[in-house]
């Protein structure tokens, strides 16, 4: 193997540091992305939106993953909360094979919490056999809508396969966060909107927190090729806002939102007048669960939103209409 392939398998795809809620608390987090064979079902189908897999490499062995933990451990500066991600299956033993995982959690001895994501089909009893006690396992529904999960996400699994891998982690008193995917290709605006909260109703009993993940346009992704066409637009952060805030009334679920490339072209984003302030916003909310947070947003551009709304409706359709109309584009 070359010396450049060498480093490559050796090293994480990206580490960095945030903050997180472990049992009510705010604390710092660890973030590492483990470099691993991949995801299975990105090799069959893959999800429309995610373009995850391009980090991983067939080549990655046991020993190789042991070495990025050693690599992350230099930068673990023995935060309480750490999450592992492998842009496919922590529990699948093709990416993290079973001789491996006790390395993973000696490795973070200081965390209270070690979140990692599984496909739903890897959440069995089997599966979580002598799993360490810290564990929080963190599945993509995407949506609780089976015909929008199959159609407009590609997911790969069913409603029901999420509901029995929440059943099973209830059984195991295994924490479990649930994302869900703010405007899947094809929909629009509005039904974007009214899915993602359906889908938080849907989740929330089941899950510790519920995390909202807006699209980010992925390169070599269908997303990316609808985007360039004009024919999709990711979500507008008003549409993020309607979400958090009615999906968070009536539950007790810590309902939350960290957009990846909030504010660019390919991510949540508005204006560049508001974009920042409402990010801002977000955040707060996330943290704090408090609806005040999210109360006196303003900015022109809400009109725009709300109008495009109706237009998409009216239209029958979920392209980007403003790049198609643009300056002719007029809204009462």
């Amino acid at each position: 193997m070359a010396r450049s392939s060498l480093e490559e398998v050796q090293s994480p795809v990206t580490i960095w540091k945030e903050e997180d809620m472990v049992d009510g608390r705010k604390v710092d987090a660890f973030v590492v992305i483990l470099r691993t064979t991949g995801c299975w079902w990105s090799r069959q189908k893959g999800c429309l939106m995610c373009g995850y897999n391009t980090a991983s490499s067939r080549a990655v062995t046991a020993s190789d993953l042991r070495v990025q933990l050693a690599r992350a451990a230099e930068r673990y500066g023995g935060e309480k909360m750490v999450k592992i991600y492998t842009s496919g299956s922590f529990l699948d033993p093709n990416e993290i094979p079973l001789e491996v995982r006790p390395d993973v959690f000696s490795t973070f001895g200081a965390a209270e919490r070690v979140l990692f994501e599984s496909r739903s089909e890897f959440v069995t009893d089997e599966n979580l056999e002598g799993i360490d006690p810290r564990s929080a396992v963190a599945i993509g529904l995407e949506t609780a809508t089976e015909e929008i999960l199959r159609k407009c996400v590609r997911k790969g699994f069913t409603v029901e396969d999420y509901t029995r891998a929440a059943g099973v982690l209830k059984a195991r008193k295994v924490p479990l966060r649930t994302y869900l995917l703010l405007k899947p290709p094809y929909l629009t605006e509005r039904a974007a909107v009214e899915d993602a909260i359906a889908s938080v109703r849907y989740a929330a009993p089941l899950s510790e927190s519920v995390s909202i993940n807006p699209v980010n346009v992925q390169r070599d992704t269908v997303v990316e090729m609808l985007w360039k066409r004009g024919n999709y637009r990711p979500p507008w952060l008003w549409s993020l806002v309607e979400v958090l805030r009615r999906g968070k009334e009536g539950t007790g679920t810590r309902i939350m939102s960290s957009p990846s490339g909030g504010g660019t072209a390919r991510g949540v984003h508005n204006c560049d007048r508001c974009d920042r302030k409402i990010l801002g916003a977000v955040q707060r909310f996330s943290f704090s669960q408090d609806l005040d947070d999210l109360e006196g947003l303003e900015c022109g551009c809400r009109r725009e939103w709300a109008g495009l709304m109706d237009l998409q409706d009216t239209m029958g359709t979920s392209v980007d209409v403003a790049r198609y109309l643009g300056d002719e584009l007029e809204l009462g």
